[in-house]
């Protein structure tokens, strides 16, 4: 099926066609002709399928369709995403989808210098990409009204749950007094977004392009059981004896992502890090050297887990578990993209298998373990089969967060303070 063939004008297709885009993927397939006639929307897709495609082109061909002058202060369609990376990635999208239309664009996000943003923002733009806090910020200074909103796009609307946005999300909602076409994209699915959708979305169209909380077909999953102490010398092991030439590798901690590049470099493979302390322009040169060749490994946190698009990238490793398991679709959904095969390759110490047995039990797949001579764990299947047995592992639960819960980055804060506090404890005791 061909994006012609869905009443797109010319313009729009040549864009496309220059964007090396030929035939519309499922979910591209599944949203535009709802998106067209105008119909609210809820998706579940998995990163990597061309969602940006599906909620943007029927925004963009309707404004084709109805041009209107620029007000000053007014937006015409608005896009939400968490991550400073993502929204940077969509409007560059959607510049390139544009590209032979009159139709303004405009990034929005934290990290980069709120009088430019103040000065487009001013002028009038017909598509805004926001994250939910710089977004209120401007919201507060007047630099924006959404008296003329007809769209409003939320995608990977499930991460800014996880990164507690949803007061922002309502205190935006409270901006907005007409109900604009609203469309919903996820790639995971839980109690808590089935009730924003609900607040959100008027009679939606429901798309599901994969089972929900699935991982692509194009990927392939293993897992190396390892001590905690032997991951730095097990990834060059592998970087090294196995040739790979791009790997993108998450941790859970900014420290952590320092002592791996630290790590990697000693052993002569050049790699660049990408997380929170950095600047935005930091990040975006670390992720040009790692796409362009001249760095071999990006070590991220799970700020980089969406947003990055990163064409044919083979390798995922993820270096720590990811605290929630819902996480581990997002991170691995940076391989396998478009169709082309990826790895997805994770470490597991003995400490981290309740949240190895939770993954598998989200995506409904059990993974392959592969035990590297020389990297084998002490005593594995014995702490497996206690914890097992215990009534913390039976009651585990998965995403739990809502409105009134704290944040993945408070529970995170908590988890390391309750280890710290451990830590101090076992010294008093040896005292």
């Amino acid at each position: 099926m061909s994006f012609l063939s869905q009443g797109f004008s010319a313009d729009i297709v040549r864009a496309l066609t220059e964007c090396g885009y030929e035939k519309l993927t499922p979910v591209q397939q599944q949203a535009i002709p709802h998106a067209r006639r105008g119909a609210d929307i809820l998706a579940h897709a998995q990163t990597g399928t061309g969602k940006t495609a599906a909620f943007s082109l029927p925004i963009i061909q309707q404004m084709v369709e109805n041009p209107q002058s620029r007000r000053r202060s007014q937006v015409r369609a608005l896009i939400l995403a968490p991550t400073r990376e993502l929204v940077d990635q969509i409007a560059h999208n959607i510049e390139n989808y544009t590209k032979y239309v009159d139709i303004s664009v405009a990034a929005v996000f934290g990290g980069a210098k709120m009088s430019s943003q103040e000065r487009k923002l001013n002028a009038g733009v017909d598509v805004l990409v926001a994250t939910p806090g710089r977004l209120i910020e401007h919201l507060e200074l007047g630099n924006i009204s959404f008296a003329s909103l007809e769209f409003l796009v939320f995608d990977e609307a499930d991460r800014m749950l996880d990164m507690g946005f949803i007061s922002a999300i309502r205190t935006i909602m409270n901006g907005i007094a007409q109900h604009p076409q609203t469309m919903l994209f996820s790639a995971t699915s839980s109690p808590q977004m089935n009730a924003l959708a609900q607040d959100l979305l008027r009679k939606p169209k429901r798309i599901i392009v994969n089972a929900e909380n699935s991982t692509a077909d194009t990927v392939a999953h293993v897992v190396y059981p390892v001590d905690e102490d032997r991951k730095r010398e097990l990834l060059s092991e592998l970087i090294g004896r196995k040739n790979w030439q791009q790997v993108l590798v998450f941790v859970n901690y900014k420290e952590t992502a320092n002592e791996v590049v630290k790590e990697l470099k000693l052993d002569g493979i050049n790699a660049v890090l990408c997380h929170g302390d950095k600047a935005q322009s930091a990040r975006r040169r670390a992720l040009d050297e790692f796409k362009s060749g001249k760095a071999r490994v990006m070590v991220a946190t799970e700020v980089a887990a969406r947003g990055l698009d990163i064409q044919g990238l083979p390798h995922v490793v993820n270096y720590d578990m990811p605290f929630l398991a819902e996480d581990y679709v997002h991170r691995i959904g940076r391989t396998g993209r478009a169709g082309q095969q990826g790895h997805a390759v994770s470490f597991v110490s003995r400490e981290e298998e309740l949240t190895l047995v939770q993954v598998e039990k989200l995506i409904q797949q059990r993974i392959k373990r592969v035990q590297l001579a020389g990297y084998e764990p002490a005593s594995r299947d014995a702490l497996l089969t206690k914890m097992q047995s215990k009534p913390a592992y039976k009651d585990r639960q998965s995403r739990t967060n809502n409105s009134d819960e704290q944040s993945s980055a408070e529970r995170r804060l908590r988890f390391a303070r309750a280890i710290k506090n451990k830590s101090n404890k076992t010294t008093r005791l040896k005292g």
